[in-house]
């Protein structure tokens, strides 16, 4: 008969061995599960590292256009008439009537304003009485040359009777200075007269341009007088009315950036507009390029003289126009986009070997490899280019030599396009 104590660790053994059993089958269990994790999370890294990108890149792209190319320069400036005449006033006074008003028309002669005369009147009626006093006196002076000279050809025909003895030779000398005398006081006398004379023209002309007339035929611009101003002309002549002698032909005066001026020539076509008219545009064509520059912040440009045509009379003294002149063109030429020729593909990347150890790689991290050399940037100011043209899906370059630009398209001298063939501008999706 067993005893107690055999049975019990029977008992005990029975259970550890089933433990033990439980315990290895739950660790493998377990292991398995890992694997199973980590082979998934596996595939799915190479898959996704190994996807195709390519599928999935989109292109944007323009066609190649045929056509006129114009190559222009922007200007500024505003119009003024050709011709501006200042009409002033050379005499002092009080503004008796204005005869003319803003925008009127004026013909040579016609009376713009005058001044008040009785100051000038009564000047000249003192300068002509001045004048007849100067006149008298010359005529007193002839009468004394007069007996002057009587006297002395009495005394010669009396030395020439006495035979040299009679006059005394001090009164010969005597009478001879006296008509020397009266010879000077003739001569003073007139050149009194000529004095008083130039008075009197002098007063008259003041008295004639107390009237101010209009020097041309026109149109009034300006008027800084008003009846009962008074103007003062002792140091300089005040302006009383701006004339424009034609205002149906017109100048702008445009200031070229000296960027640009060397394109600039006379006789070039141009064009421009101005804020009262945004839907119409003007013609014009240059007619001078100054040599002097004007500086005005730094900015160095240079005034060009546009002639206009303003039969219509729409466009005002004053106005600011923005220019475009015509500095180029071409004909029926080969056109291309530009941000066609600002386009260049990414460099792509160098595919890894599929050799042992891809995916480990691509799955760990690791320090970051030098990229492929960039491709060379198209030079923008080189004639030589390369555009890029999609043919069977992929990408091809076509290489060009660059002409005249307008800013947006530019013209193909030499190159393998044809007008319709579809130019690449972007890509979107690359890898």
């Amino acid at each position: 008969m067993a005893s107690p104590n055999t049975s019990t660790e029977i008992d005990i053994a029975k259970t550890l061995g089933v433990s033990r059993k439980r315990a290895f089958i739950s660790r493998l269990f377990k292991f398995l599960l890992w694997c199973l994790v980590l082979a998934a999370l596996g595939g799915g890294a190479y898959f996704w590292l190994n996807r195709d990108t390519t599928a999935s890149v989109t292109y944007e792209t323009q066609p190649v256009g045929k056509g006129n190319l114009v190559v222009t320069v922007s200007a500024t400036g505003t119009l003024e008439p050709i011709k501006t005449v200042e009409v002033g006033i050379e005499v002092s006074g009080t503004v008796k009537t204005v005869e003319v008003d803003y925008n009127d028309r004026v013909e040579v002669g016609q009376v713009l304003a005058q001044i008040d005369t009785s100051k000038l009147e009564a000047q000249a009626l003192q300068s002509e009485a001045a004048l007849e006093s100067a006149r008298a006196k010359l005529l007193q002076a002839q009468a004394t040359v007069k007996e002057a000279e009587l006297q002395m050809a009495r005394l010669e025909d009396i030395k020439k009777l006495s035979d040299g003895k009679m006059p005394s030779k001090f009164e010969y000398d005597a009478q001879k200075a006296a008509l020397a005398r009266a010879h000077a006081e003739e001569a003073g006398a007139k050149a009194a007269v000529s004095q008083a004379q130039a008075t009197v023209d002098a007063n008259r002309s003041d008295l004639a341009k107390a009237v101010v007339h209009s020097p041309v035929n026109g149109i009034v611009l300006e008027r800084s007088v008003e009846p009962g101003q008074t103007v003062a002309a002792q140091f300089q002549s005040p302006v009383l009315f701006t004339l424009a002698e034609d205002l149906t032909q017109m100048e702008l005066q445009a200031d070229v950036d000296e960027a640009d001026v060397g394109k600039v020539k006379e006789g070039q076509d141009a064009t421009f507009t101005v804020d009262a008219y945004p839907n119409r545009v003007f013609p014009a064509k240059i007619t001078q390029v100054r040599f002097g520059s004007e500086t005005v912040e730094g900015v160095v440009t240079y005034k060009t003289i546009l002639s206009v045509d303003n039969a219509e009379l729409q466009l005002r003294p004053g106005m600011t126009a923005t220019a475009q002149i015509v500095v180029d063109k071409r004909e029926a030429v080969v056109l291309v986009p530009n941000v066609a020729l600002r386009f260049s593909p990414p460099a792509e990347e160098e595919k890894q070997d599929s050799g042992g150890g891809m995916l480990l790689s691509k799955i760990m991290p690791h320090p970051p490899r030098p990229s492929a050399a960039p491709r060379a940037a198209n030079n923008v100011n080189n004639k030589a280019q390369e555009v890029w043209v999609l043919r069977g899906g992929k990408m091809t370059a076509v290489s060009i030599t660059k002409g005249l630009s307008d800013g947006k398209m530019t013209e193909v001298v030499t190159g393998e396009l044809e007008p319709g063939m579809e130019l690449i501008t972007d890509m979107t999706g690359a890898k």
